[in-house]
């Protein structure tokens, strides 16, 4: 029976395959192993496998030793249920998984016929995959075949195609199906992934438009620097014609924005219109680049990185960890410097403010995945319980690089507000599927540090979380200051960093982080040479060849101002300060209840604020670090708040506000349009726009004139091109 099931006489004598390397990939091939299958939590059937197979002793107890699950037969292999389930020769909601004919089923009756050997330490580890083409151009209809080449640590290459699991990023552009076979299906650029053995490797599709630009367009534009380079490239690999230059007073006003959070004055705004030199723009990026303005609206983006929030914090805690942020802002130090100072901070949570962060992540593993979404833009949680999915990392390494933190420990200090922050000279973290520590080791390291070293353990933490060499750190602060400026990162979304989620120009990115490496990770230079190039100062509106691109940079993305920066512009606009309120219900203890006037939403340290139209515009509340606490969805609460909200109505009304200053000083209509458009569009209005606006005012009744003028400030502020970056 066996030799007609084998087809050889002489295949009983050959080694047995490998649980490991050759029985685990098939069960992941066909799913067996899945989490609607099999390795779902409490499993199928009373048979349980581990995700994905990243248990190899346990599955292989499961298969061979469980009371419930056992799925195997020694005397007659061909009548194990693991066969029998898999070619639905007996009932199984699972579906046929293979034909008896297969090598699948072959393989896994001679690994049984030949007593079912389990996993060993002398087992070859697979050490890299590869995927062949990496990347392919192609045009809708086409079809190509991928190739997976498996290396071990034997040396051996082997073809695993076969086994590998495949999936594709953007079925618009590309689907593979479970061979590997890559068909094309529209324009653009996707990636396919194949998966083996808890490894990954990517192809990359590019399928130009089929509306070819003329070069000539290409060759007029002029690259200011290399993000213009790699961007133009692109776009002329897919056939993307480039929009034009943006005008003097959007570029103005997108600056200010996205560096200061700021809208321009009257006065700056038409200083710069009126400028005839040809460097007015290079000018104007040195000079924001050092206001206090740009101190303010960093710190803010650093604080909500690193959740400053009273909720978890004394009211002096959170002081002291704002007011560390923001003196490395004002400093300009280097983002590696900073985060190495932050991973490492001791002593004091009121003096070296940077010791709150422990105090916000007091668990080792709580830790661990902050720190890895927050530098390395990569979620770790998902390897927690089980080898990632999505990522090479395992959950052996998971515990490994949580170790890392197991000795923090906090202590009272000498006020009620007061922790000590210090590291420890023993403890571990143990893993639960071994009931051990795992040797602390950081992500992409082979040696592990000394279990029995006192050393802090952060300091070689953070030494290599911040090396140059670290390309994760360096790829993850680009892509977060990138995405600052364009609405849109390299990588979407912003901390999403994996191998199957590659960036939407890798040589562009590249690039970049290879600038920010070479200036020594001075974050100002970085944004420099963004503001500088002509990408950024493209216009937003879209051609009909690129208005459907949305990755790679053919236009300005238009996008609607961040809540606090929208709250801002209106107050400025009015010129009537917002009075913000601490939030009593959620912070626990405060020496205010209201910040002084003239605070600015930038200028906030806490998160904990009671404010209707901060919460409503998508605030980040500060509770976790992701990108996705802030939101730019609209809503109807937004809309209303536009259309008939207090901050808008209650602004515009206010006694003295900048409506009261523009009537005082007599000017004309057309003067008083003009003052209207600067201060909220930073441009002049058009003739027609100017024309009509000034006969509202002109037929206005004296009685009148103030609610006219009202109306005219409410329709420029409710308007896209108030609401909206662009």
């Amino acid at each position: 029976m066996l030799f007609l099931l084998l087809g050889s006489p002489i295949a009983a004598l050959a080694e047995a395959p490998s649980f490991r390397n050759e029985v685990q990939p098939i069960l992941t091939r066909y799913g067996c192993n899945m989490g609607a299958c099999h390795g779902a939590a409490a499993g199928q059937g009373g048979f349980r496998l581990s995700l994905r197979g990243f248990d190899d002793e346990g599955d292989y107890l499961s298969i061979t030793r469980s009371a419930m699950g056992r799925r195997i037969n020694d005397e007659d292999p061909a009548r194990s249920l693991l066969l029998l389930k898999a070619v639905k020769t007996v009932p199984h909601k699972g579906d046929k998984r293979f034909e008896m004919d297969s090598e699948a089923y072959r393989t896994l009756v001679e690994w049984i016929a030949q007593g079912s050997p389990g996993p060993k330490t002398t087992d070859a580890r697979l050490t890299a995959l590869e995927v062949s083409p990496k990347h392919l151009m192609g045009k809708p209809g086409m079809q190509s075949q991928l190739k997976v080449m498996a290396q071990f640590s034997d040396g051996r290459r082997e073809d695993v195609t076969r086994w590998a699991k495949f999936n594709a990023v953007n079925a618009s552009v590309a689907t593979v199906d479970d061979q590997g076979l890559v068909k094309v299906a529209g324009a653009g650029e996707s990636t396919v992934s194949a998966w083996y053995l808890s490894r990954l490797d990517i192809s990359t599709i590019s399928v130009p438009q089929q509306e070819q630009v003329s070069e000539a367009l290409f060759a007029q534009l002029k690259a200011r620097n290399f993000v213009d380079e790699h961007v133009l490239t692109k776009l002329r690999a897919l056939n993307i014609p480039p929009s034009q230059q943006c005008t003097d007073g959007e570029f103005i006003r997108r600056a200010f924005l996205d560096t200061l959070g700021v809208l321009p004055t009257t006065e700056e705004t038409r200083a710069f219109l009126t400028d005839s030199k040809a460097d007015k723009r290079d000018r104007l990026i040195e000079s924001i680049l050092k206001r206090p303005e740009f101190v303010d609206y960093w710190s803010h983006r650093w604080s909500d990185l690193l959740l400053v929030n009273s909720d978890k914090l004394s009211a002096e805690g959170m002081w002291a960890y704002y007011h560390w942020i923001r003196n490395r802002v004002a400093a300009n130090t280097p983002w590696d410097v900073m985060v190495r100072e932050l991973l490492t901070a001791t002593g004091s949570t009121l003096e070296n403010g940077a010791g709150n962060f422990f105090l916000l992540h007091d668990e080792p593993t709580r830790l661990a995945e902050t720190v890895s979404v927050a530098f390395l833009g990569t979620a770790m949680n998902c390897a927690k319980c089980h080898n990632h999915p999505l990522e090479k990392w395992t959950n052996d390494e998971y515990f490994a690089f949580a170790n890392l933190f197991s000795r923090i420990r906090t202590k009272n200090g000498a006020t009620a507000d007061e922790r000590i922050v210090f590291s420890a000279t023993e403890g571990d973290l143990v893993q639960p599927l071994t009931g051990k520590p795992q040797p602390p080791r950081a992500l992409e390291v082979t040696q592990p540090l000394a279990m029995s070293s006192p050393e802090d353990r952060r300091i070689a933490m953070a030494d290599w979380l911040t090396s140059p060499n670290n390309r994760l750190f360096k790829r993850t602060i680009t892509n977060r200051v990138w995405a600052n400026f364009f609405g849109v990162g390299l990588v979407e979304a912003v901390d999403d960093i994996r191998i199957t989620n590659p960036a939407s120009n890798e040589a562009l990115m590249d690039a970049a982080c290879e600038h920010l490496v070479k200036n020594h990770f001075d974050l100002k230079a970085l944004m420099r040479v963004i503001l500088q190039s002509e990408t950024y100062q493209r216009s937003s509106e879209s051609l009909p060849a690129n208005k459907v691109d949305v990755r790679y940079y053919s236009h300005f993305y238009p996008r609607r101002l961040k809540a606090e920066v929208l709250l801002d512009s209106i107050a400025q606009v009015t010129a009537v300060p917002t009075t913000f309120a601490i939030d009593r219900r959620n912070a626990n203890r405060g020496t205010k209840d209201i910040y002084p006037m003239g605070f600015r939403a930038l200028q906030l340290p806490d998160s904990n604020i009671a404010s209707y139209f901060l919460k409503s515009f998508g605030r980040a509340d500060r509770i976790s670090t992701c990108e996705c606490e802030r939101t730019n969805e609209p809503s109807m609460a937004q809309a209303l708040h536009i259309a008939n909200g207090d901050t808008l109505n209650e602004k515009l009304s206010a006694v003295d506000n900048r409506l009261d200053h523009l009537l005082k000083a007599s000017l004309p209509n057309e003067k008083l349009i003009e003052e209207a458009y600067l201060t909220a569009l930073a441009r002049p209005p058009s003739a027609t726009e100017k024309s009509k606006a000034t006969e509202l005012l002109a037929t206005a009744s004296p009685k009148d004139r103030r609610a006219t003028l009202e109306d005219i400030f409410w329709g420029l502020m409710s308007s896209k091109e108030f609401l909206f970056q662009h």
